[in-house]
């Protein structure tokens, strides 16, 4: 096979790689080894062990009255509560986020607001959620309120992020087009802001969802939400089939809301079923 002089001059003059590939690889492996020492200890006791036994037979003979009752601090109630703290800061996110999203797109407004607004959500994004949470227990008290506005305010830096991307990919040439034919702002928004933005838009805040159903269960092991302060006391309590019952729970609710969330992002975005 003959090839070009072109092509064969650019195939030996490709930027060589290797080298780096292997400095990487060894920094990589010095790393592991030098952390090595930090483990203090056996890794995992008797003790541990049994415990993961236990919650294994739990899962294979969970509490079935606790998983399909209806009463208060069972599994359905505290599933759909969870899935509530989840859904109500996602929509604080989401509706903190537009605006500020707009604020922070270098294509719309100057540099200098731009940058002050990547900053504020760079320092939300570094807060972690179960700071936040803590945070916010000691403002409102223990209960489902502090872990709606903990996953908010945790929300609003991602979401943001995300919206500020999406609006300055923007095609603005239909804005330009549209203000050709003497098209109001408002029919700009309409017909030129909207359709662009409204799918991605949806997409990231579904996606953020997803994110915040598995955080509104962390959260309630420091009091900001029930279903993990139940599943923490079970554990605690033995009450391993109980905590089955609950892992239960949150497999089904969290697999449920994965694909059916990744399923309306892409169908959203790109039309597909």
């Amino acid at each position: 096979m003959n090839y070009s002089q072109e092509v064969l001059h650019v195939y030996h003059h490709r930027p060589k790689t290797l080298l780096f590939k292997l400095l990487l690889a060894f920094g990589i492996i010095a790393l592991f080894i030098w952390s090595i020492p930090t483990f203090d200890g056996p890794l995992i006791s008797e003790s541990g062990v049994e415990i993961v036994i236990r919650m294994f037979q739990g899962l294979a003979n969970p509490s079935w009255e606790k998983l399909f009752s209806l009463k208060n601090y069972h599994v359905p109630y505290l599933m759909y509560e969870t899935v509530m703290v989840a859904f109500l800061g996602t929509i604080i996110g989401t509706a903190v986020a537009i605006p500020l999203s707009f604020v922070g797109s270098r294509n719309i407004t100057n540099s200098f607001v731009a940058f002050l607004v990547s900053v504020l959500v760079v320092f939300i994004r570094t807060m972690p959620f179960f700071v936040i949470g803590l945070i916010f227990i000691r403002v409102v008290g223990p209960g489902v309120f502090a872990g709606v506005l903990a996953i908010g305010f945790t929300s609003t830096g991602m979401i943001t992020k995300l919206y500020t991307e999406t609006v300055e990919d923007m095609d603005k040439g239909i804005l330009e087009a549209l203000d050709s034919t003497g098209a109001t702002q408002m029919q700009k928004l309409r017909a030129g802001i909207v359709p662009q933005l409204f799918a991605n838009f949806v997409s990231h805040s579904l996606y953020r969802f997803d994110i915040n159903v598995r955080n509104a269960i962390i959260l309630g092991l420091i009091s900001a939400g029930r279903l993990g302060f139940e599943l923490q006391a079970a554990i605690g309590n033995f009450r391993y089939q109980d905590a089955g019952a609950y892992l239960w729970g949150i497999i089904i609710v969290v697999m449920v809301i994965e694909f059916s969330s990744a399923a309306l992002r892409k169908r959203l975005v790109y039309g597909k079923r």
